[in-house]
């Protein structure tokens, strides 16, 4: 097969794949996308069922939450989630139940965000501005306060606590959120963590957050259920290392020894730095190649790669550059603007532009749900059909939830305990 001509729907992006607890159709997923959709408590708005379930709309779809607070004091910026109240954990439920619906597959993303929160937000509510160090993002006089030791054991706790919580609410499992300058990489970046205890320092002392994290998450769900999310080349928020090949290589090196057969890693190309595609900001590392982590991970587990790629750029990937590995492919702005991207790419159809103005209007459906379905995926069904089978699907999958519920929280409970 010729390299310059392959096409997607013939791909390995078509080839199932089973990962973790779930059987995926195919490796076509929607990654974590902050959107700004929630009300002002923090907790999902209605119309958000319907994003999260139109995107789910071909069977066997891995689809991935925004990044959603471990605890209030992480709820950083106005009209992001979070999942530690009943009101915000029972609007999740009912998205996780729609994504079950159509018999696609949901995981959590959650964050805690340090100093990526809005500190004049921070101090509005009476809440800290911290961070791992006392360093400021790039262009902010706003100095974040350093954690303690205490802090920092809470915030494992919290990354736990949460866990649980989405996985009694439906969710097939959650990921951790360990990139793009967000709290658990301002510990791994040594431009940021200028700590002189256990947890900072050298690449061993910065990775420790981390590592702890994961290690007390799959202690509590299992490990089948944990994925973590890393961005190596990233320098979005301040959040570029002098050291990146050797910090991953330790901190990969280090959760494998584990044995942990985690759900996936999800790892950030160098072309997907935010700042650099969203931002406008200079794109840095490029050329370097994430070769080195899957050669390490070495197929312990499937991992999802994102940065900018399109259809016959996914494909080519797959078959090729990453053709000894187990990997999936994320689809960011094309997922956002194509609710039914699979069908598109599966049938080669022309892809919905998406517009980038429209990305972060708080509470808003303009640029959320007004991007149009194919006519031809819409002919698959009527509307009615969908309609009553959606409606009967999350009725019964909601049933299911809240009566598996207790079961969740008295297995998890003991392994909690333990852990502590």
């Amino acid at each position: 097969m010729d390299s310059s001509s392959v096409s997607p729907s013939q791909s390995r992006l078509f080839r199932p794949l089973k990962v973790g607890t779930m059987n995926l159709q195919h490796r076509i997923v929607l990654p974590p996308l902050t959107r700004f959709r929630n009300d002002d408590a923090h907790v999902p708005l209605d119309f958000m069922q319907k994003y999260y379930a139109d995107r789910a709309s071909a069977p066997g779809t891995l689809v991935i939450s925004e990044a959603t607070a471990v605890a209030h004091s992480e709820e950083g910026q106005r009209n992001l989630p979070g999942l530690v109240s009943d009101d915000q954990v029972e609007g999740w439920r009912k998205i996780i139940a729609g994504v079950h619906a159509q018999g696609s597959y949901y995981f959590q993303q959650i964050w805690a965000m340090g100093r990526a929160s809005d500190a004049e937000y921070m101090e509005e509510r009476g809440l800290p501005y911290r961070s791992s160090s006392n360093v400021p993002l790039p262009k902010s006089r706003m100095q974040p306060r350093e954690m303690t030791e205490a802090e920092i054991l809470d915030t494992i706790q919290a990354f736990v606590d949460t866990a649980k919580r989405a996985v009694a609410a439906g969710a097939d499992g959650i990921e951790i959120h360990s990139a793009h300058g967000y709290m658990l990489d301002q510990f791994l970046s040594d431009g940021i963590n200028k700590r002189t205890d256990r947890w900072g320092g050298s690449i061993e002392g910065r990775s420790r957050l981390t590592i702890e994290v994961v290690k007390a998450v799959v202690a509590a769900i299992g490990a089948d259920r944990v994925g973590l999310r890393l961005s190596p080349f990233a320098g979005f928020q301040g959040s570029e290392k002098s050291d990146s090949r050797e910090l991953y290589t330790y901190l990969v090196g280090q959760l494998k020894s584990l044995n942990y057969k985690l759900a996936y890693l999800s790892l950030v190309e160098a072309t997907g730095d935010p700042g650099a595609l969203i931002f406008d900001d200079q794109e840095i590392n490029l050329g370097q190649t994430l070769d080195f982590i899957l050669e390490i991970w070495d197929n312990l587990s499937p991992v999802i790669v994102a940065g900018g790629y399109r259809p016959d750029t996914a494909a080519r990937a797959v078959e090729y550059h990453y053709k000894w590995f187990d990997v999936l492919i994320g689809f960011g702005r094309l997922f956002l603007a194509n609710p039914d991207l699979v069908f598109k790419i599966q049938h080669g159809l022309k892809l919905n532009r998406y517009d980038r103005s429209t990305f972060y209007l708080n509470k808003s459906e303009v640029g959320y749900n007004d991007y149009a379905f194919s006519e031809e995926f819409l002919g698959i069904a009527s509307p009615q059909e969908v309609s009553a089978m959606s409606t009967e699907v999350v009725a019964q999958d909601l049933r299911m939830t809240e009566s598996g519920r207790s079961l969740v929280q008295a297995g998890t409970a003991e392994a909690s305990e333990v852990e502590a």
